[in-house]
C-alpha cells in the first residue's frame, strides 16, 4: 500500500474509532440522562401514555385523568381541585409537577425503581405500565370545614390540622386557591389560565400554599409558647400562681411602655388570667426576663426556626437570636420578627394537647403499587419534647379557661372540652395595614384523647379593622374542623 492511501486507511480507521467511542458514551454513560432529559419529547410522550396512579384521601381518588388528543393520551383531572391543590399540588403536560405530584412522580408513574420487579413482569406479558398510588392521612370532613370556613370568610387565610398522637395532618387548606385541573393540559386554554394565577400576574397568589410556606407574625398565640418557656426553666410553677408584672411595665432600656389591647386586669395577674385576656404586659415581662436564649431553646423545640418536610417543604418559622431584652419581649408576644406558618403553630397545639409530646407531621400514611401492595408505610415519630407532661397539663388548663370563659369562646363544642388561644397580629408600617386574625385550639372528646389541634389565619384587608380578632374571625373555623373529626371518629 502506497503511503498516500496508507494515511486515508489511518484516518478512515480513527473516524471509526472515534465513532465507537460517541456511540458507547451515549449508549452506556450518557443514557440516563438522556432518557430523562427534559427535552427529549420522547420522555415526555411516554409520561402521559399510560394512566396517572391517584392520590387517596378517607379510601377515595381525589385525582383521576381523561384520555386527549395528539401525542399525550392522558391527562390529570381532580375532584374538588381548589379544596385540595395544597395537598395535591400539580402535574400539567405543559408546566410540570408541584408538591406530592412532584415529590412521589415516581410511584404515581409507575416509574419508582421500587416497582422495577413488577414493571418488568409486565414487559414481559405484553401489560401496560401503571401507576401506583399515594395514601394521604388527610381527613375529607375536616378539609371541607376548613376550605368551605376559608371561603365564606372572603379574604387570605389558611388552616393546619393535626393529630396530636400521631403527627397524622388532618387538614391543610389555603385560600385563595386554584383547580389543578385547569392547568393539568398542554393547550391555549390552560397557558391562559396558568398566566392568570402565577403570582406575578395576581396579587391573591392563588398558588401560595399559605398553610406551609407562608409565615405571619402569630401575635397573642405565642404567648402559649412563653407560657411553656415559663414553665420549662422554672420562672413559674403554677397557673394560679401570681405573676411579677407591674402595670405599666416600661420595656427594658427604653421609656416606652408595652401596651395591652384595652384597660385589662393584667397588674401581678396569675398565668391564667394573663392568658384568658390575653395581656401583652405578663408574656411580655416574661420573656425579657427569661432572655432570649431560654425563648430561642423552648421555641426551637415546638419546631421553629427549621424546615418541616411533611413532605412538601415548609418554610422555617422565625424565633431571632441576639435581641436585646425589649425585643425579646416583643418577640414573646408573637410580634418583632416572629413568624409563624400555620402548620407552625398546629404544631404548638399539638404538643400541648399530647402532654408535651411534639410528633413529626407528615400527610402521606403510605405509598402502593399498583396491585394495591404497601410499598412504603409511615411510621409516626416523636420529633421533641417541649414540655414535661405536667407542665402541659398546666397549660392545657390554661387554653381551656380561655374558651370556657375568656376570648374563645366561639370554640366551644357540646360534649368536648376545647382548649385555645387568640391572636390579632399587627403588621404594616406602623401596624397600618388590618392585622391577621388568628386561632389555635384542641379538642378533647369523652375518653380524654385529643384527635385534633388546629391553627387558623385570616388576612382580610377589606373587613372593617376593628371586627378583626382571632375570637371573631378564626375562631368559628376552628371549631368546625374540630367537629369534623370528633364526628369522623364516632
Amino acid at each position: 500500500m502506497n503511503k498516500p492511501l496508507r494515511r486515508i486507511a489511518i484516518f478512515c480507521g480513527l473516524l471509526v474509532l472515534t465513532l465507537l467511542i460517541r456511540d458507547n458514551w451515549l449508549q452506556y454513560v450518557k443514557a440516563d440522562e438522556l432518557k430523562t432529559d427534559e427535552d427529549n419529547r420522547r420522555v415526555a410522550i411516554e409520561r402521559y401514555a399510560s394512566p396517572r396512579g391517584d392520590i387517596i384521601v378517607d379510601g377515595k381518588a381525589i385525582t383521576g385523568h381523561t384520555t386527549t388528543e395528539g401525542d399525550f393520551k392522558y391527562k390529570r383531572t381532580y375532584k374538588d381541585g381548589a379544596m385540595w391543590a395544597p395537598v395535591t399540588g400539580y402535574v400539567s403536560q405543559a408546566y410540570g409537577a408541584s408538591q406530592l405530584e412532584y415529590i412521589d412522580d415516581g410511584i404515581l408513574t409507575g416509574n419508582d425503581d421500587r416497582l422495577f420487579f413488577r414493571n418488568t413482569l409486565d414487559m414481559l406479558t405484553g401489560k401496560k405500565r401503571e401507576g401506583g398510588n399515594v395514601v394521604t392521612t388527610l381527613n375529607a370532613a375536616a378539609q371541607k370545614a376548613a376550605y368551605q370556613g376559608l371561603k365564606k370568610q372572603g379574604g387570605k387565610g389558611a388552616v393546619a390540622a393535626i393529630e396530636p398522637s400521631t403527627g397524622k395532618i388532618l387538614a391543610l387548606a389555603s385560600f385563595p386557591s386554584y383547580d389543578p385541573s385547569t392547568i393539568a393540559g398542554g393547550g391555549k386554554a390552560d397557558g391562559e389560565t396558568w398566566n392568570k394565577i402565577i403570582e406575578k400576574n395576581n396579587p391573591d397568589k392563588p398558588m401560595l400554599n399559605r398553610a406551609l410556606r407562608e409565615v405571619y407574625p402569630p401575635g397573642s398565640t405565642f404567648k402559649v409558647v412563653t407560657a411553656a418557656a415559663a414553665l420549662e426553666h422554672g420562672k413559674y410553677t403554677s397557673a394560679d400562681e401570681k405573676t411579677d408584672s407591674p402595670l405599666p411595665w416600661i420595656m427594658p432600656g427604653t421609656t416606652t411602655p408595652l401596651n395591652n389591647e384595652g384597660d385589662l386586669p393584667c397588674e401581678n395577674a396569675t398565668l391564667r388570667e394573663a392568658l384568658r385576656v390575653s395581656c401583652n404586659t405578663v408574656f411580655g415581662k416574661i420573656g425579657s426576663d427569661l432572655g432570649n436564649d431560654k425563648m430561642l431553646e423552648t421555641a426551637k423545640k415546638f419546631g421553629f426556626t427549621e424546615e418541616q418536610f411533611v413532605p412538601v417543604r415548609s418554610s422555617a418559622s422565625v424565633f431571632s437570636d441576639d435581641m436585646n431584652k425589649s425585643q425579646v419581649a416583643l418577640s414573646s408576644i408573637g410580634q418583632f420578627n416572629t413568624a409563624a406558618t400555620p402548620l407552625q403553630m398546629a404544631m404548638v397545639t399539638s404538643a400541648i394537647a399530647n402532654n408535651g409530646t411534639l410528633m413529626k407531621p407528615y400527610m402521606v400514611d403510605e405509598l402502593q403499587a399498583p396491585n394495591l401492595d404497601t410499598i412504603e408505610k409511615t411510621d409516626p415519630q416523636e420529633m421533641s419534647k417541649p414540655l414535661s407532661p405536667e407542665n402541659a397539663q398546666i397549660l392545657q388548663s390554661m387554653m381551656e379557661t380561655v374558651v370556657k370563659d375568656g376570648t374563645g369562646t366561639k370554640a366551644q363544642i357540646d360534649g368536648a372540652v376545647v382548649g385555645g388561644k387568640t391572636g390579632t397580629a399587627q403588621h404594616g408600617v406602623d401596624n397600618s395595614e388590618n392585622p391577621y386574625a388568628w386561632f389555635i385550639s384542641y379538642a378533647k372528646t369523652g375518653d380524654g384523647s385529643s384527635p385534633v389541634a388546629v391553627a387558623v389565619v385570616i388576612e382580610d384587608e377589606n373587613a372593617n379593622r376593628d371586627d378583626i380578632s382571632g375570637g371573631g374571625l378564626a375562631a368559628p373555623i376552628a371549631k368546625s374542623v374540630m367537629e369534623a373529626v370528633i364526628k369522623s371518629k364516632k
